[in-house]
């Protein structure tokens, strides 16, 4: 049976039109209605009923939807295991990555490894919510956080403090906060994620004993993407709590100062995540190191 069949099925199916499974595996719309009736001859049965306005799988595509899925999967980690064996860098890879770093650090970075290992493909996708490996079909996940699943596989990429940063002129305009109470006379901006805002802001105190300290921040200012958070402070908008690797450029270049360094955030670990450990390939461990060897360079571990 041609794969490329089987692939054509899968795509059919995930978008719910011929058409656009066939822009997604560069064919023309003849040639993939035709892998679909040949497909449907040699195992006899209809995976698709068709009429003028919409496209339907049947209970028998869905059905054999499970059995073609997991067939490819095999194959292409069947496919790893060879280039495994000599080292060859080659394969996807579907990387889920949070906003802020995944556009201003991780997009760069991997062009250096595409150019350099031509037979590499990655699917970088952007975004601050958890992904989720099989629904989002993601390979590897960068993500803060010791993760509940044990079954994963994780490879701690950076240990990660938060900052508390304002831009220069928000600070001539509205003054320097001397303690985290203050943070309640200014404007502060929120992360919307994971369907709830992160409004409660945890340091701890060198002068007292890393006493701990918790402030319950309210704002008019929130969104569900780290990056445009880092784009208001920058502007000008107000004071974000922050990941350090997040604005460590905007420290160097000035666009951002930190505020209250003498007041500590609890650390957190950024791991680089995958379902299961067949999945690690040396493409998969290239990047890994990649991406350690960038974050301690740019965090000056």
């Amino acid at each position: 049976m041609n794969t490329n069949d089987l692939l054509l099925f899968v795509h059919t199916a995930d978008s719910g039109s011929i058409t656009r499974a066939a822009e997604q595996l560069d064919m023309t719309t003849a040639s993939a209605s035709a892998a679909l009736k040949r497909l449907e001859k040699q195992l006899e049965t209809q995976l698709f009923i068709r009429s003028t306005r919409q496209l339907r799988i049947t209970a028998e595509g869905e059905r054999y939807l499970i059995f073609c899925r997991e067939a490819l999967a095999n194959l292409d980690e069947g496919k790893a295991s060879i280039q495994a064996l000599d080292g060859k860098i080659a394969g996807e890879l579907r990387v889920s990555a949070p906003s802020d770093i995944g556009r201003n650090l991780i997009v760069d970075w991997i062009d250096e490894i595409m150019d350099e290992h031509t037979d590499l493909s990655i699917n970088l996708m952007l975004g601050d919510s958890l992904a989720d490996f099989y629904l989002d079909k993601v390979d590897l996940a960068i993500r803060y956080g010791n993760q509940e699943d044990s079954s994963m596989v994780a490879f701690k990429l950076a240990t990660i403090d938060r900052i508390l940063c304002a831009s220069p002129s928000y600070i001539a305009k509205n003054g320097m906060p001397q303690q985290p109470h203050d943070l309640l006379q200014h404007e502060c901006l929120l992360l919307h994620m994971n369907n709830r805002v992160e409004n409660l802001w945890e340091f701890v105190s060198k002068a007292d004993n890393y006493e701990k300290i918790k402030i319950r921040i309210s704002s008019k200012r929130n969104a569900n993407d780290a990056d445009i958070v880092r784009r208001w402070a920058v502007a000008g908008r107000g004071i974000a709590y922050k990941s350090r690797l997040d604005i460590t450029k905007d420290l160097r270049q000035g666009k951002l100062i930190r505020i209250l360094p003498d007041y500590q955030s609890s650390s957190i670990d950024l791991n680089l995540m995958s379902p299961t450990r067949a999945q690690i390939t040396p493409a998969v461990l290239l990047l890994r190191d990649m991406l350690r060897e960038k974050f301690a360079q740019l965090l000056n571990v």
